[in-house]
């Protein structure tokens, strides 16, 4: 299980990036007051679909939709080979609540930055 070291963005002038490859399981540490951006880089030679789920995560009342499921965490849907997505993650940040767990992308890069 690898940690997905974040990356400061703040503060002027460039920085290095800490990069991650992924395996089968592993973890961030979420903080919404620094904005941050998870960056899934499929460097592999097959499309994989990567789930993030926190194991606190589990349902959320929305008004005018009802009660949501999110024990099943998010899905990013499949990536491509080749392809890079971004996900600012204060905008899935109800399926975050307690460890993280980030499955189903063995030999993905990624970049966690943090805004703020």
């Amino acid at each position: 299980m690898a940690v997905i070291t974040a990356t400061s963005m703040s503060g002027p002038a460039a920085r290095v990036v800490t990069r991650t490859t992924l395996g089968s399981s592993d973890t961030f540490t979420f903080t919404s007051t620094k904005s941050p951006i998870l960056i899934l880089d499929n460097v592999t030679a097959g499309a994989l679909t990567v789930t993030i789920d926190g194991d606190g995560a589990t349902t959320r009342v929305v008004e005018g939709i009802g009660t949501i499921n999110l024990s099943a965490g998010y899905s990013t849907g499949s990536i491509a080979a080749g392809a890079c997505v971004a996900i600012p993650l204060n905008s899935i940040s109800s399926y975050l609540a307690g460890t993280i767990a980030v499955t189903g992308g063995s030999g993905i890069k990624a970049t966690l930055l943090e805004m703020s």
